[in-house]
């Protein structure tokens, strides 16, 4: 005999649902401008701009010097590997990565990160738990096994209910993760009411992770370049041109069996 089907209450849509999901929302367009007004924008030097765009065209001639004659490749390998020149440079400039943990504007953005963020993600959530505690808010439209209890209704201990009940504290939750189209949408695809993404990357490590050195970005493409080869791909490529967009009246008087362009 099936169990009977759970009724809610309509008040509760009026009263809880749509107020959280209200309140989920606002907060998160909030939290996107107040970041705009608090977080410093991150200056680049003229020496970060310079090695950058050093590396950029050291990359571009290990992938694409291929395409290019044996003579100008050699050139501007001698350039970027000789005594003067930028790679090397790079390569010899004493390390300037920093700890952000002994930098004061780095730790500075990271407190504000989580004031804006953690602090305000805390708050609202056990708010919400205490105001609209004990309340099932919705049902998810397919089954699901009794593990996900926990995860969809925190705050309500009944066995006998449904895995597939929501309560209200798991459908505040739900909405942090479920608004991220709408910002997207709303604020742009980089904004700062995603709640998700200042997650992933705690957990990753990301906020605390180490500056990129460059001295061994600048050591790893110059020992990357050092060992490159020129191997032409464009050999033959004239002759190969000429044969197969030759004019009508010349097809009968040049030879068409010449090789192909060796890879």
């Amino acid at each position: 005999m099936a169990e009977p089907e759970l009724l809610l209450d309509s008040s509760i849509r009026i009263w809880v649902v749509l107020p959280i999901v209200f309140i989920t929302f606002v907060f998160g367009i909030i939290r996107h401008y107040l970041s705009l007004l608090m977080v410093s924008e991150k200056t680049v030097t003229l020496d970060q701009v310079r090695d950058s765009q050093a590396l950029i065209r050291c990359r571009h001639l290990i992938e694409n010097g291929q395409y290019i004659p044996k003579q100008a490749f050699l050139v501007r390998k001698e350039y970027m590997l000789s005594e003067s020149g930028i790679i090397t440079k790079g390569k010899n400039k004493p390390s300037q990565a920093k700890n952000p943990m002994t930098d004061p504007s780095m730790m500075t953005d990271m407190l504000k990160g989580n004031v804006l963020n953690v602090l305000p993600m805390i708050v609202i959530g056990g708010w919400i738990q205490w105001t609209f505690s004990g309340f099932v808010t919705t049902k998810v439209p397919f089954p699901l096994t009794i593990r996900f209890k926990p995860m969809l209704q925190r705050g309500i201990e009944l066995e006998s209910l449904d895995a597939s009940w929501v309560s209200s504290a798991s459908w505040y939750f739900l909405n942090v993760f479920g608004l991220r189209s709408m910002y997207s949408l709303i604020l742009g695809e980089n904004n700062a009411a995603d709640q998700t993404r200042l997650m992933q990357e705690q957990m990753s490590g990301a906020a605390m992770a180490m500056q990129q050195d460059p001295q061994k970005a600048f050591k790893s493409e110059w020992e990357a370049l050092k060992i490159t080869e020129h191997k032409e791909a464009l050999k033959g490529i004239e002759d190969y041109v000429r044969v197969v967009y030759a004019l009508p009246e010349d097809i009968f008087t040049r030879q068409r069996n010449l090789p192909l362009p060796s890879s």
